[in-house]
C-alpha cells in the first residue's frame, strides 16, 4: 500500500462516523481509566493523612515534653 493510499484510509476512518458500539467502548475504557486515577489520590491521600496524623502525635508529645502546661506557648 502506497502512502497516499494509506493516508487517504487513515482520513477516513478518522472522519467516519462511530459505531454505537465503538463510542461505548471509548467511553468504557475511559471510564476505567479514571477510576485507577482516582484510587491512586484516594491511596495518595490516605497515605498523606496517616503521616500527618503520626507526624501530630509526635509533635504534640515532643510539645508536652519541653513545656509544663503542654500548650503551644
Amino acid at each position: 500500500m502506497s502512502f497516499r493510499e494509506t493516508t487517504v484510509k487513515y482520513i477516513k476512518d478518522v472522519i467516519r462516523a462511530r459505531t454505537i458500539h465503538e463510542v461505548i467502548a471509548n467511553e468504557l475504557r475511559e471510564a476505567h481509566l479514571r477510576k485507577l486515577e482516582a484510587e491512586t489520590a484516594a491511596e495518595y491521600a490516605d497515605a498523606a493523612i496517616k503521616y500527618n496524623e503520626k507526624r501530630i502525635a509526635r509533635l504534640t508529645a515532643r510539645l508536652t515534653e519541653h513545656t509544663e502546661e503542654g500548650d503551644y506557648a
